[in-house]
């Protein structure tokens, strides 16, 4: 199964990513070792997350994420 989640940081932004492992994913975030991005604003908090079946499947969906503007975002995780 492959995942793609929306992290809160610190700073109140969001990230989205992609993973195989949520747990172990957000525990690398919060070492700051996972993304540059993330690494300047900690801790962060998984908010919302899909399971997705295969790779090409969670790719796609991330970037289609990464493409919405964030109140598009923040209404997508109020309904999820």
């Amino acid at each position: 199964m492959f995942y793609v989640y929306i992290l809160k940081c610190s700073d109140n932004s969001l990230y989205t990513g992609y993973t195989v492992d949520l747990e172990k994913r957000l525990i690398t975030h919060n070492k700051g070792k996972a993304s540059k991005y993330t690494r300047g604003r900690l801790p962060v908090e998984l908010i919302y997350y899909e399971e997705l079946p295969t790779k090409s499947d969670a790719l796609k969906r991330e970037y289609e994420i990464k493409q919405m503007k964030r109140p598009k975002k923040l209404k997508m995780i109020k309904l999820g």
